[in-house]
């Protein structure tokens, strides 16, 4: 009797902590906020901007900004649409341009501060790549894939709860748990996500990136570009996690449609 009383406590947690993704409408489990969440993930990109150390190139730079602010109005006229301007809520947007060469990877922490490197630059060749890169990024935290993992972790690891009630059982695993989900401590500043929230962020990217007035055709030639660049060897970072090459183009081909109903006229 005492199982089932704690199951059925246990199910009505998780129906109540459900959370819906913009866009896709994915429920997802959601014990944390973005209020307890993107404090952490700010702390985090201001100690890796600091240390840089960030580019000189202004071309690229003066790019990558651009290019951000366009992708950040769109997210807020989309949400602004769904009537989900909320979710954004703590948001500050930040775009930077991290002077590695060796590092072919992009991210974007809760709260929409983002960081590309200029190992990445090349493959996208222009402005258009460059949104690619920014919408699927951007989509992670729309997509609160960062809080999402957080919130699977305390499943795991500690039982159903809520990180008022770790933090205050707990202070240390809490921090430790608000720490791995933002990255921190790891040396490009992100974990890697699954592969369906890889996925889910190249969908939830497409639409983006075309309110923002790019072509979403250029998406898949991007993943062929990155693809073709790892020519066979341990593949970048930004592909760690991602799905196979063939599956990833087949499903971006098949949202562009989708994704060009949201193209302005």
């Amino acid at each position: 009797m005492l199982k089932k009383l704690l199951l059925s406590l246990a199910v009505a947690l998780v129906l109540f902590a459900c959370a819906k993704v913009a866009v896709t409408g994915r429920s997802q489990l959601s014990l944390v906020s973005n209020a307890e969440i993107i404090p952490v993930a700010n702390q985090q990109y201001d100690s890796v901007v600091a240390k840089g150390p960030l580019s000189k190139n202004r071309e690229q730079t003066e790019m990558v900004k651009r290019v951000g602010l366009k992708i950040e109005k769109a997210v807020e006229e989309y949400m602004a649409q769904k009537n989900l301007s909320s979710e954004l809520e703590g948001f500050k947007w930040e775009f930077n341009l991290i002077d590695d060469p060796k590092t072919v990877n992009a991210w974007c922490m809760p709260g929409g501060k983002v960081a590309f490197y200029t190992g990445i630059m090349p493959i996208c060749q222009d402005e258009t790549g460059v949104a690619v890169v920014m919408g699927h990024e951007v989509a992670h935290a729309i997509a609160n894939h960062g809080r999402e993992r957080m919130s699977q972790q305390m499943v795991a690891q500690y039982g159903l709860s809520t990180v008022g009630a770790l933090m205050g059982q707990n202070p240390t695993a809490g921090q430790a748990l608000l720490m791995q989900a933002v990255g921190a401590g790891t040396n490009l500043g992100m974990l890697s996500f699954s592969r369906s929230h890889e996925s889910e962020a190249d969908h939830i990217g497409l639409i983006f990136m075309t309110i923002a007035g790019y072509d979403p055709n250029a998406a898949p030639a991007f993943w062929e570009r990155m693809t073709k660049m790892s020519g066979g060897a341990e593949p970048p970072e930004f592909l760690s996690t991602h799905p196979s090459h063939s599956t990833r183009v087949a499903d971006l081909k098949g949202w562009i449609p989708e994704a060009l109903t949201y193209k302005k006229k």
